[in-house]
């Protein structure tokens, strides 16, 4: 709970959801639930009331495919 506003990130059955990094680019490979979670752990962010730096870590050992780097999902209304 962050600001008395509860952040509830869901995940899909076998959502799988694997992150690379290519050097200049980050390739986000999922299955059609692995995306519709992504998808959902957005729209969390982007809700009404929740603060600014309001954040999600992804990692191989958190809900990525093994040897996926990390991936952090964060809210930022900084221009």
């Amino acid at each position: 709970m962050t600001d008395g506003v509860a952040q509830v990130f869901t995940w899909e059955a076998d959502a799988r959801i694997e992150v690379r990094d290519l050097g200049g680019e980050v390739v986000i490979e999922a299955n059609a639930a692995g995306l519709r979670t992504l998808a959902g752990h957005l729209l969390v962010l982007a809700g009404d009331g929740v603060p600014d730096g309001s954040h999600l870590h992804l990692e191989d050992s958190n809900g990525l495919e093994d040897g996926s780097v990390g991936l952090v999902l964060e809210r930022s209304e900084d221009e």
